[in-house]
C-alpha cells in the first residue's frame, strides 16, 4: 500500500539510533539549526531497562514484559500509551502515535523514533536518518552520558536495541534496522554531534531541493 502524501510546512527529520550514537544530542543540535521543536523518545532507556529485568525468569518475550511491567493505560491517554496487549489495543497505539507525529511535525520538527521514519514516510520533504556505529563506541558514549558504567551501558545495548526493533515490529511492521528506509546513514563513531548535524542539515536542504524540482 503507498504512503498518504503528508505536507507540512516547515522542515522535518525523523531519526532512529542504534543506542549510544548520540541521537539526543544531535537531534536537539539539528531543531535549533533548523529553527524546530525537538520530541525526543517515547520510551526512555530506564523504561525499557526495567522491562528487561522485571521477571526475567519468565517465557514471555520483551514486548510481554513490558506490559507487565509498566501495565495497560486508558484509551483517554493515547499520546503516552505503552505496549498493547491484542489487536484492538495494537490499532489505538497506532492511532496515537500517528496523531501525535502529525500534529506535532505539521509546522516541521524533528523526532527521535516514535517509527517517525514510517509515519512520515508520505511526506516528500521529511529526511529520513538512522545514526549509528560500532557497538564498542555506542556502548561508552552511552555510559558517559548517562553516568553508568560499561557493563550496564552493554546490557542496555543488548536489550534496548531488540526491544525498540520488536515494537516497530508488532506496530508498524517494519524493522528499524533495515537500512532501506533511511535517506541519511550518519556513523556518530568519528563525527561530533555537531559535526553529524550539520551533515543532517545538509540532507534536508537536498532532499526538500529534491522535492520541489
Amino acid at each position: 500500500m503507498s504512503q498518504p502524501v503528508i505536507t507540512s510546512t516547515g522542515p522535518v527529520v525523523t531519526l532512529f539510533e542504534s543506542y549510544g550514537s548520540g541521537a539526543e544530542q544531535v537531534g536537539t543540535r539539528v531543531a535549533e539549526l533548523l529553527g524546530v521543536q525537538f520530541l525526543s523518545q517515547q520510551y526512555s532507556s530506564e523504561m525499557l531497562e526495567q522491562a528487561s529485568a522485571h521477571q526475567q525468569d519468565s517465557e514471555d518475550g520483551f514486548l510481554m514484559r513490558f506490559f507487565k511491567r509498566f501495565g495497560q493505560p486508558s484509551v483517554e491517554h493515547l499520546d503516552n500509551i505503552l505496549i498493547p496487549s491484542d489487536q484492538q489495543d495494537d490499532q489505538q497505539v497506532v492511532a496515537g502515535i500517528n496523531r501525535t507525529l502529525l500534529d506535532f511535525t505539521a509546522g516541521g520538527g524533528v523526532v527521535l523514533g516514535r517509527n517517525g521514519t514510517v509515519v512520515l514516510a508520505g511526506n516528500p520533504k521529511a529526511l529520513h536518518v538512522k545514526l549509528d556505529g560500532s557497538v564498542e563506541r555506542r556502548v561508552a558514549r552511552a555510559a558517559e552520558l548517562a553516568g553508568i558504567d560499561p557493563e550496564r551501558a552493554a546490557r542496555r545495548q543488548i536489550n534496548e536495541d531488540e526491544g525498540r526493533s520488536a515494537m516497530a515490529l508488532r506496530l508498524y511492521n517494519w524493522d528499524p534496522r533495515d537500512d532501506k528506509y533511511y535517506d541519511v546513514i550518519v556513523n556518530t563513531d568519528r563525527l561530533s554531534p555537531e559535526a553529524a548535524a550539520q551533515i543532517i542539515v545538509a540532507g534536508v536542504k537536498a532532499k526538500i531541493a529534491s522535492a520541489a524540482s
